[in-house]
C-alpha cells in the first residue's frame, strides 16, 4: 500500500517534506506520533492522528506512539491563546496509563511482527536531562530568531497573554523528541496535525544538525465541521473514546448525527473502509438522503472500531427502543428494556414527592435534567420535554404517580437526542 496515496484519497494529507514519499516506497519506516497526555482518555479528535498510525502500520511500516510525560508537564503553545495549566506527576502518571491502555487498542504489538507498534514516554530520556546540558546539548543549535518565526509563537507574542519561556522552548524539547528517537530507533518521519508543522519541522531541522540521519514530516488536516462549529464537541461536551466518559450510545449518536457533507468526508477519514466501499456508500446515500445510510455506515463502522461489536450491538438496542419506536407508547416498553437501555443517563429520585404531584418545572430541575428552572421552563415553552413519549404542553400540570410506567419509572425526552431514565424509590 502506497501510504501517503492512501492519505491523500481518504483526505489526510495536508502536507509533507520532500522525499518523504519516497522514503515511504523505499523501505519499511519509523514513524511516530505524539499524543498529549492533558487527560486520563483521549477523545475523537485524536482519531485521525491514531488512524494515521493504523495506515503507516498497515502499509508495512513501524509506528511508535509517543504519549509526552515530560512535554505534558509544559504545555503546547500552537494555536492557543492562553498559557495552558500544566500537570503533577499523579495526574500525568493517570493520564498516561488510561491513553497507553487506549492505543493498545488500535495498533498491533506483537514482538513477532517485523513492523510491531511500540510505546514511548519521553519522559524517559528527560527524566535525567538537566537545564545546563540541554541548552549546552540542543539550544546552542537553534537560534531564537529561527523559534520566533514560527507562526504558533508569533501568535501568541502579538496577543494579549504572551508567551511564557516554558512554552516558548516547547518546539526544542518536541524536536528533541524526534532526534532522540532517529537516534535510538532509526525513527525518520514524524507525523501529526497541521498545527505541528512547526513543532515537526524543528525536529527536522535539529536532527539535520545534530548530525542524525533522514528525517521528515507528513502532517494531516485538522478536522473540522461542515456549518463551522467545533468538531468533537456535543451537547455533553468532549466525545471521549474512554466508554465510561462517553457511553457507545452517545458515541454512536455523535457520528448518527452528522450532516451529509460531514458523513462524505468523515466515512473516509475515520473507518477503515477501502474507497470502492466509501465511494459506493457515498451514491447510495445522494440516491436517498432521507434514509441516512452514509451516516448508519460510519457510526457502526467507528462505534466498533473504538469500542467493541458488543458495545455497538448495545448502542443500536438502545437506539432502537429509543427512536426507532416513537409511534409505540411508552407503556409497551418492559421493566427489562428501561432498566437495559445502556448509555441514557439514569437517575433517582424520592418517590414521597409525587405524592401531591409536582410540578414539571421543578421536578426537571430537582432531578438535575437541566441545572436551573429557568432552562427548563424555556424548553417547556417551546415545546422540547417529552415524559413517556407525551409532549408536555402545559407547564401547570403536575407529574403525578398514576404516569409512572410500571408503578416506577418516568422516561424523559430533552430536545431530541437526550433521554433519561428517572426511578423513584
Amino acid at each position: 500500500m502506497d501510504l501517503v496515496a492512501e492519505l491523500r484519497w481518504r483526505g489526510m494529507f495536508h502536507d509533507m517534506t520532500p522525499g518523504t514519499d519516497a522514503q515511504l516506497n523505499k523501505e519499511m519506516t519509523t514513524g511516530y506520533i505524539g499524543f498529549d497526555p492533558t487527560a486520563d482518555s483521549l477523545h475523537i479528535g485524536s482519531l485521525v492522528p491514531i488512524l494515521m498510525l493504523v495506515h503507516l502500520q498497515r502499509a508495512g511500516h513501524k509506528p511508535i506512539a509517543l504519549v509526552g510525560g515530560a512535554t505534558g508537564m509544559v504545555g503546547d503553545p500552537s494555536f492557543k491563546a492562553e498559557e495552558r495549566k500544566m500537570l503533577d506527576e499523579d495526574a500525568l502518571q493517570k493520564n498516561l496509563a488510561g491513553i497507553r491502555a487506549q492505543l493498545e487498542k488500535f495498533l498491533n504489538f506483537d514482538p513477532s511482527l517485523p513492523n510491531a507498534a511500540e510505546m514511548a514516554n519521553n519522559y524517559d530520556w528527560f527524566k535525567d536531562f538537566s537545564f545546563l546540558d540541554f541548552i549546552r546539548v540542543v539550544g546552542k543549535h537553534i537560534t531564537v530568531n529561527y523559534m520566533m518565526a514560527k507562526d504558533s509563537v508569533k501568535k501568541r507574542i502579538e496577543g494579549d497573554s504572551g508567551i511564557s519561556f516554558t512554552e516558548f522552548t516547547y518546539q526544542l524539547i518536541q524536536g528533541y523528541d524526534y532526534v532522540w528517537l532517529n537516534k535510538h530507533k532509526n525513527c525518520k518521519i514524524q507525523m501529526g496535525g497541521s498545527d505541528q508543522w512547526g513543532n515537526i519541522t524543528t525536529g527536522t531541522e535539529l536532527i539535520r544538525r545534530m548530525g542524525g540521519s533522514d528525517a521528515f514530516a507528513l502532517t494531516c488536516p485538522l478536522v473540522t465541521k461542515t456549518d463551522g462549529s467545533k468538531f468533537g464537541k456535543s451537547e455533553q461536551g468532549n466525545v471521549w473514546l474512554d466508554p465510561a466518559k462517553t457511553s457507545p450510545f452517545h458515541f454512536y449518536q455523535f457520528w448518527l448525527n452528522a450532516s451529509d457533507a460531514d458523513a462524505e468526508k468523515w466515512i473516509k477519514l475515520f473507518t477503515l473502509l477501502d474507497k470502492a466501499t466509501c465511494e459506493s456508500l457515498i451514491e447510495q446515500h445522494k440516491a436517498d438522503p432521507a434514509a441516512r445510510l452514509l451516516q448508519k455506515r460510519l457510526a457502526e463502522e467507528i462505534t466498533r472500531f473504538v469500542h467493541s461489536q458488543e458495545a455497538l450491538d448495545e448502542a443500536l438496542e438502545t437506539t432502537a427502543k429509543l427512536f426507532n419506536a416513537q409511534s409505540a407508547p411508552a407503556e409497551s416498553l418492559s421493566v427489562s428494556d428501561l432498566e437495559e437501555m445502556n448509555g441514557i443517563v439514569k437517575i433517582d429520585y424520592a418517590r414521597e414527592k409525587l405524592a401531591t404531584g409536582i410540578d414539571p418545572i421543578s421536578f426537571l430541575a430537582e432531578t438535575g435534567i437541566f441545572p436551573s428552572k429557568g432552562e427548563a421552563r424555556k424548553m417547556l415553552q417551546n415545546g422540547g420535554i417529552s415524559i413517556n413519549r407525551k409532549k408536555i404542553e402545559d407547564m401547570t400540570t403536575p407529574v403525578m404517580e398514576d404516569m409512572l410506567l410500571h408503578n416506577t419509572y418516568l422516561l424523559v425526552q430533552k430536545g431530541k437526542k437526550n433521554y433519561y431514565l428517572v426511578k423513584f424509590s
